[in-house]
């Protein structure tokens, strides 16, 4: 049986725009409504007997690409699929989320079997292997995440190198010339995904510009580790007054360690988090922190996916600023 999906990649556009095409329930371009309509007659398409909405019985579905790997940190990205999937509906879309290992073979396997409308891809790596896949797939699809090479491809994210750098431009501001960051799970760095990748860049390239000594380390996923990174990074780095943490599950336990070792905090470590607010404001106090926009991540990325389908243009890449609230975790060295 011939599937909307099937008259979509005949005619080069999404499964949406042919059910508005062939409904009439949207406007579409005339030039777009014929290539519709002669693909749907050499193919034989014909709607559903008794079949209603704009997919005539189909559903309209985006997917989400989550892969859960090791080193994701899931509430963030639970934050955003919960975003995804409101701001989905509010357009009047269903979400299919994909949390297996999609590599290109599982990309094509998703689209091709579900009334897929378009894809939005989380833990994007700077040389990403779906990447070739998805230039080719004929489907609108947006990346939460900045790959190397973004030609063709529709991107957004964090600006995770200017947010590196508005944590060293904070702490050299207060004199702190020693500084810190304790990153990402190593297995993070070994697959380089871009957004540890591009925190990383903007942390040393800062701290190069204000002449300071720096050091990146990643930190693994287990609090219980807290302690000996705590013990390491002030043995390695004894004239240490300063650390940036990207590592949710590490915040809180890090920062009791590092009091348990005799350290006031911020009189002797001033401490940055990046993370969602609401764990900077309960994680042992009120910590100076770079908001993580999971929740804006997921609305921008459907609104951008939802522009695409109705052949609107976009920017290639979008990227949030960030935004430092300084609060009881920084003052000067």
């Amino acid at each position: 049986m011939v599937k909307i999906t099937d008259v979509a990649r005949r005619a080069g556009v999404s499964p949406s725009t042919v059910s508005y095409a062939l409904s009439g329930k949207r406007p579409i371009s005339d030039e777009t409504r014929r290539r519709v309509e002669a693909a749907a007659r050499d193919l034989g398409y014909r709607p559903r007997p008794g079949a209603h909405g704009p997919a005539y019985g189909e559903p309209d579905v985006l997917a989400l690409a989550a892969p859960l790997r090791p080193g994701v940190h899931v509430p963030v990205v639970m934050r955003l699929a919960v975003s995804v999937v409101t701001t989905a509906r509010a357009h009047d879309h269903d979400v299919l989320l994909l949390t297996q290992e999609e590599a290109e073979e599982g990309l094509s396997r998703a689209m091709g079997t579900a009334s897929v409308d378009g894809l939005l891809l989380t833990d994007v790596e700077l040389h990403d292997p779906r990447l070739h896949r998805l230039r080719t797939l004929g489907r609108p699809s947006v990346l939460i995440g900045v790959p190397a090479d973004q030609s063709g491809l529709t991107c957004v994210d964090l600006d995770f190198r200017a947010a590196g750098k508005a944590c060293v431009n904070h702490l050299a501001e207060l004199g702190h010339r020693t500084v810190a960051l304790v990153g990402s799970p190593p297995e993070v760095y070994l697959r380089r995904t871009a957004y540890a990748h591009h925190l990383m860049r903007g942390f040393t390239t800062a701290a190069g510009h204000h002449g300071l000594t720096a050091s990146v380390h990643p930190g693994g996923p287990d609090p219980a580790t807290a302690p000996q990174l705590a013990e390491r990074l002030l043995r390695e780095h004894p004239a240490l007054t300063a650390v940036v943490i990207h590592n949710e599950p590490l915040l809180q336990p890090l920062i009791q360690a590092f009091r348990r070792l005799g350290l006031r905090i911020p009189d002797d470590l001033s401490v940055i988090a990046l993370c969602p607010d609401d764990l900077a404001t309960t994680a042992c106090g009120p910590v100076t922190s770079v908001t993580l926009p999971a929740a804006e991540l997921g609305t921008r990325a459907v609104e951008l996916l939802m522009q695409k389908l109705h052949g609107a243009p976009v920017p290639e890449t979008t990227l949030l600023s960030p935004r430092l609230t300084e609060r009881a975790t920084t003052c000067r060295a």
